[in-house]
């Protein structure tokens, strides 16, 4: 029991879970900023119920990760030969049943003790991560799954919070959400470098598998400016309602360095060992960034976000140090 439950952890890849809980949080913050500066009927959530919706939203990447792994397994025994699920050190089906368990305990918390109406989100978040499995095989339709699975984090974090007046979905909601999905497909694009050979072996026809590592390392160059691009003509299409701060440029400065980096990261480095360890910059990058969104609705809350998800996520990142596995 010891070994599968070390395997299990393993295989949960925790540093991942930055990603899910920033995302989430920055839904959260979203709604706490509406609650107390606006007459909007929301009511800000307790301490208590901040501390279930953080650990829920941390523990979703790692729980839904299994399943990836279970669904992937073909082109991981190319990719991560020495991944537990791959090598047999993680029996599938156990780990299978071990996460549809929590899955199932996770939205017995939402409904009885959070909000109802954020089991929505939490079981579209699951369907997109069996969907992304095979949407990445046909291009750029894996990095939208992808992005939109993460935005259910966003949503989930929103609605989880508190009771929520109609209508849900608002011009600066939808904004918010669309920041995030841009960020996360983005992301997502710089991990199917590691992949590149297992991929192609599978039939996966992911954007680099159909570009082929020199026209993609150009790509990722220039879709590194993107998030960036994006949420200023979200901004100032004023679709967002919240004004820019101190704390938020300066956070912001620091994320589109990382992002640049990142870029430059995959180009000079589009196969090999150094691809993998660049993941490293690529998460920190995309966790930072919705960190620094935070900043529009909570500054104090979104330097610590920061801070912690880059030490921390570089931290988790070097526990990993198999690059095959």
């Amino acid at each position: 029991m010891i070994k599968f439950i070390t395997q299990y952890i393993k295989s949960m890849r925790l540093y991942y879970s930055f990603i899910t809980g920033i995302a989430g949080w920055l839904g959260v913050s979203f709604y706490v900023y509406i609650a107390t500066d606006f007459d909007s009927g929301e009511i800000a959530p307790s301490v208590g119920k901040k501390g279930v919706i953080l650990i829920l939203l941390f523990l979703c990447w790692g729980i839904n990760q299994i399943i990836n792994d279970y669904l992937g397994l073909k082109e991981d025994r190319i990719n991560a030969p020495q991944r537990p699920m791959v090598t047999g050190e993680l029996n599938p089906k156990l780990a299978i049943t071990v996460s549809s368990i929590l899955l199932i305990l996770s939205g017995l918390i939402t409904f009885l003790y959070l909000e109802p109406i954020a089991i929505i989100p939490l079981v579209l978040g699951v369907m997109l991560n069996i969907i992304y499995e095979y949407a990445k095989g046909y291009g750029i339709l894996g990095n939208i799954i992808f992005g939109l699975m993460i935005t259910m984090c966003s949503a989930f974090g929103f609605l989880a919070a508190g009771p929520t007046q109609a209508p849900y979905f608002t011009s600066s909601r939808l904004s918010v959400l669309s920041v995030v999905w841009i960020m996360n497909g983005l992301m997502t694009f710089y991990t199917y470098f590691k992949d590149y050979e297992g991929d192609k072996a599978a039939g996966k026809k992911t954007v680099i598998v159909k570009y082929g590592l020199t026209k993609s390392r150009k790509i990722a160059i220039i879709s590194s400016f993107l998030p960036a691009i994006v949420f200023t003509v979200v901004y100032c299409s004023n679709l967002i309602v919240a004004p820019i701060n101190r704390i938020f440029i300066i956070l912001a400065v620091l994320t589109f360095f990382l992002e640049i980096k990142t870029g430059w990261l995959f180009y000079k480095n589009p196969k090999g060992k150094m691809t993998y360890f660049s993941l490293a910059t690529n998460f920190r990058a995309c966790a930072c960034g919705q960190a620094t969104f935070v900043a529009l609705f909570n500054t104090e809350l979104a330097m610590k976000l920061f801070l912690i998800s880059y030490i921390f996520v570089g931290f988790l990142f070097n526990l990993h140090s198999n690059w095959k596995a």
